[in-house]
């Protein structure tokens, strides 16, 4: 007879997973699109920063390790997503580890984007892990100051 250790934290894995299923199969009844999906099967969110200037939005997203052929960018229906994977370098799974607080699997986030603009300008750079997406505004957009009479 094998003697298992028990670890308390398998049991919420289980519901963990369990939850995820019912969810899952909850809202592939009603829909079944690619953002759905995308969402559902991540197991983590990159961390980031969205900057406002005068003529653009930036968003900055944390996803060291992740190589640039494989990210990811898209709009559709006024929503930037950003799915993804970080896949768990194997020479390392044989290690013993103290502490694991890098996340891995795959990953989504997802931005709800401003009326004001300009979705044919939108493009992204990917450096030092960062990936920074520029959207700008439109130039109907764009505040103006004006002076006001009083009468």
């Amino acid at each position: 007879m094998s003697v298992i250790k028990y670890n308390p934290s398998h049991e919420l894995f289980k519901i963990e997973r369990d939850s995820n299923n019912l969810l899952q199969n909850f809202i592939h009844k009603f829909k079944d699109d690619s953002e759905d999906k995308d969402f559902l099967e991540a197991s983590w969110a990159p961390l980031s920063d969205i900057i406002e200037t005068d003529k653009e939005y930036k968003v900055a997203i944390d996803i060291p390790g992740v190589d640039k052929k494989d990210i990811k960018v898209s709009v559709s229906n006024g929503v930037l997503s950003i799915p993804g994977e970080r896949k768990e370098e194997s020479e390392v799974k044989k290690s013993n580890y103290y502490k694991i607080e890098k996340a891995y699997g795959k990953y989504f986030r997802s931005f709800n984007l401003p009326e004001n603009i300009d979705m044919q300008k939108i493009d992204a750079e990917f450096k030092s892990g960062t990936l920074t997406v520029h959207i700008p505004k439109s130039e109907t957009a764009k505040s103006k100051q004006i002076e006001v009479k009083i009468n």
